[in-house]
């Protein structure tokens, strides 16, 4: 399987968290958003040139800077069925 960031991710694609780069403080904000290593995310949208990206972690539907988005490491499961 393939290791990209978030931002690499295609809309509707689904992946699980492999890491996260990152300090202490964005490791605290992002499993309070309940993305941690392990978790599966499916990318839901992105906006073009470097806006936020739009995940889903469980039930909940999370936005996150461009930034925090190539931090987190996912390995694809290719796209996802709903």
């Amino acid at each position: 399987m393939e290791r990209i960031d978030l931002t690499q991710m295609r809309e509707g694609e689904e992946g699980i968290v492999v890491d996260i780069y990152g300090g202490h403080g964005l490791l605290r904000k992002l499993e309070s958003l309940g993305l941690r290593v392990g978790v599966s995310a499916k990318k839901i949208s992105a906006q073009f040139m470097r806006g936020p990206v739009t995940i889903r972690v469980g039930n909940t539907e999370v936005a996150l800077g461009f930034g925090m988005a190539r931090k987190v490491i996912v390995e694809c499961k290719g796209v996802a069925n709903e």
